[in-house]
């Protein structure tokens, strides 16, 4: 499947905005309150007899600070159900995820009724300044898992990019991990998840960092002009 590509330049303000991300990703209450909303979600999925998409990814995943049925996957399920597809969304994502944390957690949660894997880890890496040979073997690897354990699943892969106080070198080089995965591997590519939320501060919540329901809903829709051409 060709990888579909877009640039975007980041707002000047989202330099400052998703700096803050790693912060309000690590909040323990919050994330006990998404752990239990995911494994919640998990559980409902598994009663459907249906095939499953797999969203795994961190606090933008999960829909943190909102309820579980306003994060994005939930409005893809909402899509879905409209178009009569049989699909069931698992949402797996986990506040304060990196790449690594993900390889060691994805065994847990592949299941072979899953048709779908939408991807979506790096950001808080990113912001950690975690050298970029390590996400990208990280990303590499759970995409091995993936086409190993599930051969017959699409991929896709969530793109993110980070404001430049890391210097040009590496926020380039981060940007262009995504794209250059997703080519090697025939992924499919979100090229941008954040597109015309990121840096927007009536789309995201009092943190500055995080969508909020109107947020999520464009997220949505940035991540089903994808998703649709797969299911």
């Amino acid at each position: 499947m060709p990888v579909q590509s877009r640039h975007s330049a980041i707002p000047l303000i989202f330099c400052y905005f998703l700096c803050l991300l790693l912060m309000g990703c690590g909040g323990k209450t919050k994330e006990k309150e998404q752990d239990a909303e995911a494994v919640e979600s998990e559980d409902t999925t598994a009663e459907s007899n249906g095939k499953k998409i797999l969203f795994f990814g961190d606090s933008l995943t999960a829909g943190y600070g909102l309820d579980v049925t306003d994060a994005f996957p939930s409005i893809i399920q909402e899509k879905v159900d409209s178009l009569g597809l049989d699909y069931q969304v698992v949402n797996a994502g986990l506040s304060g995820e990196t790449t690594a944390s993900g390889r060691n957690r994805m065994a847990w949660v592949l299941e072979d009724d899953i048709s779908v894997v939408v991807l979506e880890l790096g950001a808080n890496d990113g912001l950690r300044g975690i050298p970029l040979e390590e996400t990208r073997k990280n990303l590499q690897a759970m995409v091995d898992m993936i086409q190993e354990k599930l051969p017959q699943a699409t991929i896709v892969l969530a793109g993110m990019q980070i404001p430049p106080n890391m210097g040009p070198e590496y926020t380039s080089g981060f940007r262009d991990i995504f794209p250059e995965l997703a080519q090697k591997e025939d992924l499919t590519l979100i090229p941008f998840l954040l597109e015309g939320v990121a840096g927007i501060p009536e789309l995201n919540q009092g943190d500055g960092i995080h969508p909020t329901q109107k947020g999520q809903q464009l997220v949505a829709e940035n991540v089903w002009e994808i998703l649709a051409e797969v299911l």
